[in-house]
């Protein structure tokens, strides 16, 4: 689950910010000093392998959690393991989205190479690999070599590439040529469907709405997120993953105690009521819809999703769209049951598993989400 910035913002952060004076005004209106530099510091590596891994701990991941974890021990590879103290057992119970994660980072991993005048071969889970959970064995070992291959054009939109938790441009329309450009995107074996008709747009707005309430209304699901807020610079720049709340206003909020965790978790609070209108009003501005599915859904489909869904949020981001999944209907926990079964008699009628949808649309510029260092992400 994810809040819209803006429209909490506008919600329950008026007073603070009005209110805030002297020192305590120039103080909260201070970014992050440290969660945003490994946007900065991409590429500027001297070990070709670090270059290529300094862009894929840019990729997208379900709850920022970064659940990479890289050995670099042998020369000329790159062995991927999963942190499995970052797994979303609430929400994600099997670590389906947790491994998408992983294929987005292996695929981020392959054009930045690619960049660099490399090729990257992947032997995806050498070790063999649980379809219920994932486990300490490697996700995929990465082997670099040098190639003449063309470097691939989406890689240009890394640093831009965000997913936008914001309120789309209900004005402006997702045009049938970027449907069609973000579609061609993907090339690892997934299906991708996309929609922009109003009939379709009528139709998942409030089945999307439904299932991001079922995740908020289940106490557990709900908590899961709560405890990965992460309130105010100080907060992000010691744990730059989870789900941030920076910027003057949810400064101002911390310091005078109106937002924290135990707020947002009481479901008498305002501060819980308006963020439900905050995310709702994000599901119901969707002005475009992509998805993907497998013909099964195994670790190594889940790690094409991923593959492919990075090159589809690029796509877009070249598109000058914005894109936000909407994960909680594919989730599969037992509250999500019907939604979960619902969704994929609509976008896999000839069966498969579906295993990303998200919204398009027109938003405004964010700015980066925070990352971990590269260096706390080596072992070995």
């Amino acid at each position: 689950m994810t809040l819209s910035r803006r429209k909490t913002l506008a919600l329950i952060g008026g007073g603070a910010i009005l209110a805030a004076t002297g020192t305590f005004a120039y103080d909260i209106t201070r970014l992050p000093r440290t969660a945003s530099l490994p946007w900065d510091q991409a590429g500027q590596y001297d070990d070709p392998r670090m270059r290529a891994l300094s862009w894929a701990i840019l990729a997208p991941n379900p709850h920022n959690r970064q659940p990479w974890r890289v050995d670099l021990t042998q020369p000329d590879t790159a062995i991927l393991y999963v942190d499995p103290d970052r797994l979303l057992p609430h929400t994600d119970p099997f670590s389906r989205q947790i491994t998408i994660g992983l294929g987005c980072f292996l695929e981020v991993l392959r054009m930045a190479a690619l960049q660099d005048g490399r090729h990257v071969q992947f032997d995806l889970f050498p070790d063999g690999s649980d379809a219920q959970s994932l486990d300490t064995r490697p996700v995929a070992i990465c082997r670099f070599a040098p190639t003449d291959a063309a470097p691939d054009p989406l890689f240009a939109h890394v640093p831009q590439r965000r997913s936008l938790k914001e309120p789309f441009d209900m004005t402006r329309p997702v045009p049938d040529a970027a449907l069609t450009a973000i579609a061609a995107a993907a090339l690892h074996g997934t299906t991708v469907g996309t929609t922009n008709s109003e009939a379709d747009l009528a139709e998942l707005r409030p089945f999307s709405h439904e299932a991001l309430r079922i995740e908020i209304e289940t106490p557990r699901t709900y908590k899961e997120s709560v405890d990965l807020f992460r309130i105010g610079r100080h907060e992000v720049d010691a744990n730059p993953d989870g789900i941030d709340f920076t910027g003057p206003m949810f400064e101002g909020l911390a310091r005078t105690g109106m937002f924290t965790r135990d707020i947002a978790f009481d479901t008498t609070s305002t501060a819980y009521q308006q963020g439900l209108a905050a995310v709702f009003a994000n599901t119901d501005t969707a002005m475009g819809y992509v998805w993907q599915v497998t013909p099964t859904n195994t670790r190594a489909d889940q790690i094409r999703a991923g593959r492919d869904w990075v090159r589809i949020n690029l796509a877009a981001t070249a598109q000058g769209l914005g894109t936000q999944p909407l994960s909680q209907a594919l989730q599969e926990y037992p509250e999500m049951r019907a939604h979960y079964d619902k969704i994929h008699r609509r976008l896999a009628p000839g069966g498969g598993t579906v295993q990303m949808w998200a919204r398009l649309g027109y938003g405004p510029q964010t700015r980066p989400s925070p990352r971990w260092p590269l260096e706390e992400k080596i072992v070995g």
